[in-house]
């Protein structure tokens, strides 16, 4: 499926329709660049889980955990990982079987961890500095998400 938003807001709002999808277990990864809106769109999937304080990237702390919401949610940075394996070093395996979600941004940096996971692509727009093409791929429940 592919979207197109408009606004910060607008990707929150995409984000929050998926987390109130998410089940336990569930694995979303995203790619895009700096700036595609990733952490905005994680937003939302906090916010579609049940959790309302504030949620930030994990640049410098690898992953955020936030646990007031119907799942616990971890939020993985993998900018600043050199290999795959230091994922498992910091204890891949044992958030997967807390049976929260894990957004993981920076994707592309550890592929083969997340055979099965949801994908979501954000690329900038045509339309202007905040617009966003979003595309979700990995499973049918997914398929009817609007603005």
């Amino acid at each position: 499926m592919k979207l197109l938003t408009h606004s910060p807001e607008e990707t929150e709002q995409i984000g929050m329709q998926l987390g109130n999808r998410l089940r336990p277990g569930d694995v979303v990864a995203f790619y895009g660049g700096l700036g595609a809106g990733k952490t905005a769109f994680t937003r939302g999937v906090a916010r579609g889980l049940g959790i309302a304080g504030p949620v930030a990237s994990p640049t410098y702390t690898l992953v955020n955990e936030y646990l007031s919401g119907r799942l616990p949610l971890f939020h993985f940075d993998l900018y600043r990982l050199s290999s795959e394996d230091e994922l498992f070093d910091i204890g891949w395996e044992d958030y997967l079987d807390r049976e929260g979600v894990c957004c993981v941004e920076w994707s592309e940096h550890a592929e083969s961890a997340l055979d099965g996971a949801i994908r979501v692509t954000l690329r900038p727009g045509s339309g202007g500095l905040q617009e966003r093409e979003i595309e979700i791929e990995g499973g049918t429940r997914f398929a009817d998400f609007s603005l």
